[in-house]
């Protein structure tokens, strides 16, 4: 999604699409590296306006994602909801040479060139940002028996395990002299 810069008049510039994942090569790697599977096209909205120096382009995006639960394994949906502001200011073209603390203001803004500014960038990592690192189908998944490796969210066995799992237990013996 694009907005040209001779379209941002006095008032308010509001955008909404509906877009294909395939627009955005970011989200296709996901796809490929198996770690997600959108099953749902990118419903994108926009309000951009010209403020003083710099323009503000609060967005929202949303889908639904199918993920894998990492302690279950069980495929589950989820919804992505994600709203953001993100001001834009003209690039100066001049690179720093020093280095600069960053204000809170700083961290949700961008430069841009030319006459139009694209969304793309943004809109993906809106929603690369909100799928978790780990994901859980529910909060309090119990996940895998370590022994039979039956889901016990779904069945109970009768595996014992209560017996410590700790992998290091061979080492509590050890006294390290110096």
């Amino acid at each position: 999604m694009k907005v040209q810069l001779a379209d941002l008049k006095d008032k308010a510039l509001v955008l909404t699409a509906e877009e294909p994942v395939a627009d955005y090569p970011d989200l296709v790697s996901m796809v490929d590296a198996a770690d997600c599977l959108f099953l749902a096209p990118l419903r994108i909205s926009f309000t951009v306006a010209r403020e003083y120096d710099h323009i503000r382009a609060a967005g929202r995006v949303e889908t639904t994602v199918r993920l894998n639960c990492s302690r279950c394994l069980a495929e589950y949906d989820a919804e992505i909801d994600s709203s953001f502001t993100v001001f834009y200011t003209k690039a100066s073209g001049s690179p720093l040479d020093e280095e600069v603390e960053l204000a809170e203001e700083d961290l949700i803004s961008k430069s841009y060139s030319g006459e139009e500014i694209d969304f793309a960038p943004e809109v993906s990592e809106q929603v690369i940002m909100e799928i978790p690192f780990k994901p859980l189908c529910k909060e309090d998944c119990l996940g895998l028996c370590n022994k039979c490796g039956v889901n016990l969210n779904d069945t109970a066995c009768d595996c014992d395990r209560s017996a410590g799992g700790f992998k290091f237990g061979a080492l509590k013996g050890i006294k390290i002299e110096k």
